[in-house]
């Protein structure tokens, strides 16, 4: 969440980690597919720093130009663009080509531009980067391929940030000590080094990653997972629940070089990664100074192109990520690309557990559910999917499997046997591929009846009595009380009491008491309220699948404005919170004066634009909060861009177009292009523009059959005669295209 600057010199020899690990809350970097999908259209001109000096470029980049501008043949987007699509085309091949993408200029270029994004805080066009970073920029992609790159630099580098401006010459020997021995931020030169290789392998991995997962991939969230568990976990009677997240603690180089290994073979990127994994990273104990508190302390003036600090709403509601949200891996000089790496390991659990799912899996015939060939829905109601029949004495055994991050969840329709079979089955294998040393407690057995708490969320199961309606033999219709269980998905109350503990807006645990949020004492009413309003829209999005979505988000309303009402009676000595919702109103939209009597009126310096208009709290009622989203999740489900890369793909195959031309002739339509071809021969034969309508259904198909037969025949006949006489055939042909 936190965006650290960097302080950065030139050609950096050791590798330094962020002194603050990165956020697990900041959103991944979605996939490259499309220009207007991934940056943000802003411009900032920034002075350069001043150029290095010449160095020495390998034979085969002197060789190819020296000049970066001419490097830059295509767009960057659509290179990225080109990657995605051959890895969805073909996502079983072993992959032997990287290097070739990772000698494109333009994905350089676009990394460039992601990490001045975070470095500035405003998105730098193409255009204007300076000729000086294209000259180091491209001076750090022929070390990288010459492999005289090295991770952690802190003395030299091939590219310095544009907000760098540090003369490492002028420095003491002091500061260069403490440089060289004390933890650093991620140099900016290694971080596009990683954005580079993350564009590469990202494609790669996602099209061969298991449906099971949805931590650290775009366009999965914790959301899509408790979607997940609504549709394809109900009936489920036991669950495992396990933590493996010690994978993402440290890092084994031997089983992380091995996971990519087997789908990847390419020498130069995998010693890349190597040597990012393998590099020690340098830490210090920093001591902290015990700083006097001041009454009043001067706000600091940020530089302009010093991007601001995240709201304080942001910094609350991050602070109400679930314990699974918690731990991101940050594996030595990876980075960024450590969350893709941690997923490469972890995807060999995931395939096992898919074969498990297989042979798991036994239909009955007596039962009205999960008796299909692949154990699908099939035959249940697909607008309630959550809602399992419970009649029948035969049940069928199923199972499910599903992992955000470290964590994984499996529900069990079966004996409590077979659950414990498969955790001892899944200890076993994880000592053996991860050597992870796991037990009994730290992969519990639950019934359903207990609750599974998962991702701040408790899957319980309800007991329903429907009525069954049916036709029986002779037209009679049958009025019956079925009996099934109904897959409840509700927010923990207790967690989030425990989180608003921890930010310190209440305290006491049977009887929580607001505490006034002293953060924003210096702020306005108007802005107070608007950071407040903000934090209770992004929790009313965050509960938006719970079962109790309206009483959760209502108390956290009722904890956000006691909070806001003691803040208030404290600011403006009105000594009770009821002295502040008798002045401000239940929603706290009306202004609270200093002092009494010497301020003007507030109505006359809103209308004459002196003064903000104060936004009330929302969400003061239980009736204004948004009800449940239970709309149904498909089967099969899959990102809006994977789906779009399929269908890219399905549509460029030759066979997939034959067979819609055969259709199209079958039922006698007319495409776009007969009808336009069909108009250029009625032209050409008769001098006249005679316009034949494409025929639309009942009788026009026969018409559309005669004039298509003619107009091949006419076709046939004509262009050898038409292609020796005046070559218009050509047109005519581009006109069918």
């Amino acid at each position: 969440m936190h965006r650290h600057l960097s302080i950065l010199g030139r050609r950096i020899l050791i590798d330094i980690p962020s002194k603050f690990p990165p956020s697990p809350f900041k959103p991944s970097n979605p996939p490259i597919i499309f220009k207007n999908a991934t940056l943000i259209l802003s411009r900032f001109l920034y002075t350069s720093p001043p150029s290095p000096p010449p160095r020495q470029i390998p034979a085969f980049a002197a060789s190819s130009s020296d000049d970066p501008t001419t490097l830059l043949r295509e767009d960057g987007i659509a290179v990225c663009s080109s990657i995605w699509i051959d890895s969805f085309r073909e996502p079983d091949k072993t992959v032997t080509n990287l290097t070739t993408h990772l000698r494109r200029f333009e994905l350089w270029v676009v990394a460039y531009q992601k990490v001045c994004i975070d470095e500035l805080g405003s998105y730098m066009p193409r255009s204007a980067i300076q000729r000086s970073a294209l000259d180091d920029l491209l001076a750090l992609r022929n070390a990288v391929l010459d492999a005289r790159f090295k991770w952690g630099a802190r003395l030299d580098f091939f590219i310095r940030s544009p907000k760098d401006k540090t003369d490492l010459e002028s420095l003491s020997k002091r500061k260069i000590r403490a440089l060289l021995t004390t933890t650093q931020p991620t140099a900016f030169q290694d971080r596009i080094v990683q954005e580079v290789l993350l564009m590469i392998l990202e494609p790669v991995y996602e099209a061969r990653f298991s449906q099971k997962s949805f931590a650290f991939r775009p366009g999965r969230n914790a959301h899509t997972v408790l979607r997940v568990v609504r549709r394809s976990f109900a009936g489920y009677l036991w669950y495992i629940k396990g933590d493996l997240s010690t994978i993402l603690d440290g890092v084994k180089v031997g089983m992380v070089i091995n996971a990519l290994l087997r789908d990847v073979r390419d020498k130069k990127v995998v010693d890349l990664i190597k040597s990012a994994l393998v590099t020690p990273v340098i830490t210090s104990q920093v001591v902290e100074e015990k700083k006097k508190k001041r009454k009043y302390q001067k706000k600091r003036v940020l530089a302009e192109d010093e991007p601001k600090p995240d709201p304080y709403w942001l910094e609350a509601f991050f602070g109400f990520a679930p314990e699974e949200a918690e731990k991101l891996p940050s594996w030595g000089h990876c980075g960024i690309l450590s969350p893709l790496l941690a997923n490469v390991c972890l995807d060999e659990l995931d395939r096992w557990m898919e074969g498990k799912i297989k042979d798991f899996y036994q239909p009955s015939k007596t039962d009205v559910i999960w008796n299909g060939p692949e154990g699908e829905n099939e035959q249940g109601n697909t607008s309630w999917p959550e809602f399992v029949p419970t009649s029948g004495p035969d049940k069928t055994r199923k199972m499910d499997y599903i992992r955000y991050g470290g964590h994984i969840l499996i529900g069990v329709r079966g004996p409590r046997a077979d659950a414990a079979t498969l955790r001892k089955q899944l200890i076993e294998f994880c000592e053996q591929k991860y050597l992870l040393k796991l037990d009994n407690e730290s992969l519990p057995i639950e019934h359903i009846t207990k609750g599974i708490m998962f991702l701040d969320h408790v899957l319980c199961r309800r007991v329903v009595y429907p009525t069954l309606r049916y036709t029986a033999t002779g037209g009679k219709i049958i009025s019956e009380k079925g009996v099934g269980t109904l897959l409840s998905v509700t927010a923990s109350l207790k967690q989030c009491i425990r989180q608003f503990r921890k930010l310190q807006f209440l305290k006491g645990d049977r009887d929580p008491d607001p505490q006034p949020c002293f953060r924003m004492f210096h702020a306005t009413q108007a802005h107070t309220n608007t950071q407040m309003n903000k934090l209770l829209s992004t929790m009313v999005e965050w509960y938006r699948y719970a079962d109790n979505r309206k009483k959760v988000v209502n108390f956290c309303s009722y904890i956000i404005r006691g909070s806001l009402a003691k803040l208030y009676a404290a600011k403006y000595k009105l000594r009770s919170r009821a002295k502040v919702y008798k002045i401000a109103s239940r929603n706290l939209s009306r202004p609270l004066k200093e002092k009494k009597g010497q301020s003007p009126e507030y109505h006359n310096l809103l209308r004459m634009g002196l003064v903000d208009s104060i936004d009330g709290l929302q969400y003061t009622r239980m009736s204004l909060v948004p009800e449940t989203d239970y709309s149904p999740f498909p089967s099969g489900w899959r990102p809006d861009h994977e789906k779009v890369l399929l269908e890219y793909i399905r549509l460029q195959d030759p066979k997939m177009l034959e067979q819609q031309r055969q259709c199209l002739k079958e039922e006698g339509l007319i495409t776009p292009q007969d009808y336009i071809s069909m108009l250029v021969w009625n032209y050409k034969r008769n001098g006249v523009f005679a316009d034949q309508p494409p025929p639309a259904e009942g009788n026009n198909v026969e018409r559309a059959k005669e004039l298509l037969l003619g107009l091949s025949e006419d076709n046939t006949k004509s262009r050898a005669r038409d292609d020796e006489e005046n070559g218009e055939g050509g047109i005519v042909r581009a006109a069918q295209m």
